[in-house]
């Protein structure tokens, strides 16, 4: 053996090592998707590979069961780390890798990427428990629920897709299924705003439809906004209510919830009136389960934050209980400023509650806890003393402590007049209530002709008396002739 053979065999045998050592122990790629990684059926994606050296290939790989489909991509596209999928169905779904060569040395593989394809089922329900609307730092249940027999729910949170929570579901034996996912401590100062997925684990990368986006409400301490009704807070079966948030803090948008329920009611951007924005959210065909508590809040859109809640709104529906309530005055319909004056509702239906109410003034509502009294139930309104601000006309309706948003019919309409309103009125408000002037005017008539009934009396009794003394003057005379 030459000397020149043997230093190539010596050179050999000392590269060969050298060689499988470096082997595999190029940098790891890195392996996303674009436009993500969790996919709609019959979107497009494609999933991309990184290396940080010069590459003469990638390859990309499907854990535990084979892609057929990474084999038809044109070798260009792969040469460069691209592996697009123009439609993507339930078949591409997986938990995908990949890695590359340069001049005999291999790479690392990547670190996984779950390529998940959602819509193969019906979307779940998400709510909160039990309600949407959460103190600040507080925490809160969030409920998935799907009349599919999911074996597992995923919760995710908008921002935070590479995180979501799993949990394995509930079953129910009419073949419904849910998870109860925990949230918090929540904060103002960010959005919170979730939505969740059920799945087969046969196919854990098979996703259903996602459930529609659920946003908890943190109340900050920004000006709360103001919340009223038209016509009124008393309303009948089938008509419509119109709720006003407003506030003169400038807020972009306005958001309506009812204490209780799992899910906001509705949501608006302003409407500028005036120097206030506001919001109208429209309620109606009024039925039974529209009754209840009602708040507001309001947000400006370059925030996440929403203002402290407005001060609740009571909506009461008429006519979903038994019995007509009677309303009686005493000591009368029409009574004198500053007299004593009490308004008694009776009713022979078991009742808990009465409430008066006022026609024209909207906020005036009361409340007495009734009184089973002579076999009825009742409940006594004191008004002492009376004054101008009291005349109107008058209604009242029973409620029931299982809930009290749920009225009976209302009384027969019982009108209240209180004279005397001039003496105690300055002649602007005189002037600016045209009802009470009117009554005025028809009291000062009923004065007039009682005073001229009274000079009439005394007229008839002066010729009356006139008379007999007048003829007895006249016999005297005739009796000296």
């Amino acid at each position: 053996m030459t000397p020149i053979l043997m230093l190539l065999i010596c050179l050999g045998l000392s590269l060969g090592p050298r060689t499988h050592v470096q082997a595999g122990t190029l940098p790891k790629p890195t392996l996303w998707a674009e436009p993500g990684s969790v996919i709609t059926q019959g979107s497009p994606v494609t999933l991309r590979c990184q290396g940080s050296h010069q590459v003469q290939q990638y390859r990309l790989y499907r854990e535990k069961e084979p892609a057929s489909w990474v084999r038809q991509i044109r070798q260009e596209l792969v040469k460069k780390g691209y592996f697009p999928i123009g439609f993507i169905t339930s078949g591409h779904a997986g938990r995908y890798r990949c890695w590359y060569y340069s001049r005999n040395h291999s790479s690392e593989h990547s670190d996984p990427l779950e390529l998940v394809v959602t819509g193969a089922y019906s979307k779940p329900t998400l709510s909160a428990l039990p309600s949407p609307v959460v103190t600040s730092g507080g925490n809160v249940t969030l409920q998935c629920v799907s009349q599919v027999a999911f074996d597992g729910f995923i919760l995710c949170k908008e921002g935070e897709d590479e995180h979501p929570q799993r949990l394995i579901s509930h079953f129910h034996a009419r073949g419904w299924s849910w998870a109860v996912f925990s949230v918090g401590p929540v904060s103002p100062s960010r959005r919170w705003s979730y939505w969740c997925y059920g799945y087969d684990s046969r196919s854990p990368y098979v996703w259903s439809l996602p459930s529609d986006l659920l946003e908890l409400l943190v109340p900050g301490v920004s000006k709360k906004p103001s919340l009223s009704v038209q016509p009124g807070p008393v309303v009948a079966p089938g008509e419509n209510l119109t709720l006003q948030c407003g506030s003169d803090a400038g807020y972009d948008r306005f958001v309506l919830y009812k204490e209780g329920e799992r899910d906001f009611l509705q949501r608006s951007g302003r409407q500028p009136q005036a120097g206030l924005s506001q919001a109208s959210f429209t309620l109606g065909p009024v039925r039974g389960s529209h009754g209840g508590q009602y708040r507001c809040c309001g947000a400006h859109n370059l925030s996440s934050e929403w203002s402290a809640p407005s001060d609740p709104l009571d909506i009461l529906i008429a006519g979903q209980i038994r019995g007509t309530p009677f309303l009686s005055v005493q000591p009368g319909p029409k009574v004198v400023s500053g007299e004593n004056v009490s308004l008694l509702c009776q009713s022979s239906w078991q009742i808990h509650t009465f409430l008066l109410t006022q026609t024209g003034a909207a906020d005036a509502h009361l409340h007495l806890r009734s009184m089973h009294k002579y076999s009825k139930h009742q409940a006594e309104f004191p008004m002492s003393p009376v004054t101008s601000a009291h005349a109107g006309t008058y209604r009242c309706y029973g409620s029931r402590s299982s809930n009290p948003y749920l009225l009976s019919h209302s009384s027969d309409p019982l009108r209240l007049v209180v004279s005397g309103a001039a003496d105690t009125l300055s002649p602007s408000q005189n002037n600016s209530d045209p009802k009470t002037a009117s009554h005025s005017q028809d009291y000062t008539v009923e004065n007039l002709i009682r005073m001229g009934m009274a000079g009439l009396i005394l007229v008839v009794l002066g010729i009356l008396l006139f008379e007999p003394q007048h003829s007895q003057r006249s016999i005297q005379n005739a009796a000296r002739r």
